[in-house]
Parts: structure tokens; C-alpha cells; sequence
């Protein structure tokens, strides 16, 4: 099986702070992981190669320092990883991200399945993973907990519902947008994580101009929307103390309640 795992290097979500101006995320100073629904894909990704024989190859898109998390899948098992790295790529909105993931999918070739995670935990729109299947014309099932087997031109999986599950036989190539549920992710090996930080690792990086495209066309100036502010919530508490004998204060209590129709 030949299978594309989409992975996001994402700021730890204890440290995240926002440029004021810009509405960007402050990556400079932070530490940065894996987006942790990718670690269940790259999982998945490494034990169907197990199963059914094949290659698994990460993409990523990011800063220069985001080859760390594909350095990182390769110690998982991954047999090789291309970042998408460009000054560019900067700013873009989930339309022109999976534009140019989708891109460079198509680039790569040949594929059976991709799978992602099912959001990232620095934005939550969940919208990469369907949005590239849009892209690439194939079919989609998202939530996936559960792949039960790969059987000629199908994937059997189970989706997650709120009430219960859906059973889905999905044609490949096809992608699938996987949920915590799925599996435990392994650990990356030392002596994979060694070979991944050497100069000769199988770890592409590929620019605008790498995947044909124009600058118009990807990052910010590729979006079709556009942060207008970014800003914190304010929240004020006020507070009254109610003073006097018991029954009273219950009386007025429950006043209080009932005029703001808590009860």
C-alpha cells in the first residue's frame, strides 16, 4: 500500500499566544509537538504498511523547524517525509493550506489512502482533511476509530457518531480523518530518529516553485479569508452578599434566580 500521512507540527497548547496586529500565532520561543490526532495517523499509517506491505510518507507544511515533527514520524516508522517550507506558504487559511497539501499529494503520485487527524489542536476547524479529499476528487470518511481491513479496492472502517457508529466500505483511494479512539501511538525508535536527523535522511523540502505554483496563489494571498481581529474575551464577575436571617436571604435568593431565570 502506498499511504500519505498529513502531519502538523503545532505550539503546545499550554504556551499559545497571539500577535495582537497580525492575529498569527507566536511560534518564535515556544515549544512545538506533533498535533496529537496526527500521532494516531501516523500510527495507523505505519501498522496498515506493517499489514499490508507498502510505504508510508509524511507531509508536512511549516516553518523550517516543522521538519522536527516529520524527523519525528520517521522515528514512528514513516519510510520518508517531504516538508513544505516556503516564506510564501506563510498565512494561509485552511483553503489555501489544503490547496497546497493537495498539490503536493498530487505530486508525490500514486497513493491508496491519506490520513490525517481528525483537527489540529491550534485552530479545531477539522477542515483540512475533507477539504483536500475536495481537492483531490476522492472519497471521504471522517471520525475514523476503528479500520478493520483492506480488501481489494476498499477500506473497511467504523466512523464515530454521537449516538453510536456508522460501518462504511469506502473505495480507494480514499482519506480518512482518524479520532483518538483508533490506537495508542507508539514511541519514535533512537536509531530511527538518528537516521531521520542525518543529512542523507529521505526528508524532501519543496517550495512554491517545487510544486508549479504561483505565489498569488498559496498563503495569504491565496486565502479566501482573512483574520480581522484576534483578542481575548473579557469576563467581569460581579458579585452581591446577602446578609440577614436565614428565611429572608433564601427568599431573596431565590428572587434573584428567578429574575435572572436560572431556575
Amino acid at each position: 500500500m502506498e499511504i500519505i500521512v498529513l502531519v502538523k507540527q503545532v505550539p503546545d497548547t499550554t504556551e499559545v499566544k497571539l500577535d495582537p496586529k497580525t492575529g498569527n500565532l507566536i511560534r518564535e520561543g515556544i515549544e512545538s509537538i506533533i498535533n496529537p490526532d496526527d500521532r494516531h495517523a501516523i500510527e495507523a499509517a505505519v501498522t496498515l504498511r506493517e499489514q499490508y506491505g507498502g510505504k508510508v510518507t509524511a507531509i508536512s507544511m511549516g516553518p523550517p523547524q516543522a521538519i522536527d515533527a516529520i524527523s519525528e514520524a520517521m522515528g514512528m516508522g514513516v519510510d520518508q517525509g517531504i516538508l513544505l517550507s516556503d516564506k510564501a506558504f506563510a498565512g494561509a487559511d485552511t483553503w489555501a493550506t489544503s490547496f497546497t497539501l493537495g498539490k503536493a499529494i498530487e505530486k508525490v503520485g500514486e497513493f491508496d489512502l491519506v490520513i490525517c487527524g481528525r483537527q489540529a489542536i491550534d485552530g479545531d476547524t477539522a477542515q483540512i482533511g475533507p477539504q483536500v479529499a475536495d481537492y483531490l476528487d476522492i472519497p471521504q470518511v471522517t471520525y475514523v476509530f476503528d479500520i478493520e481491513k483492506v480488501e481489494g479496492d476498499s477500506v473497511l472502517v467504523k466512523r464515530r457518531l454521537e449516538d453510536g457508529y456508522e460501518r462504511i466500505q469506502c473505495p480507494i483511494p480514499a482519506l480518512l480523518t482518524v479520532i483518538g479512539e483508533l490506537n495508542e501511538p507508539r514511541f519514535a525508535m533512537v536509531d530511527r530518529l538518528l537516521d531521520a536527523c542525518k543529512e542523507k535522511a529521505p526528508i524532501k523540502v519543496w517550495n512554491t516553485a517545487d510544486l508549479g505554483l504561483q505565489v498569488r496563489d498559496v498563503g495569504l494571498a491565496g486565502s479566501l479569508t482573512q483574520v480581522i481581529k484576534t483578542f481575548a474575551p473579557k469576563t467581569e464577575r460581579k458579585s452581591q452578599i446577602l446578609e440577614g436571617d436565614v428565611p429572608r436571604v433564601v427568599n431573596e435568593l431565590l428572587g434573584k434566580l428567578k429574575e435572572n431565570r436560572l431556575i
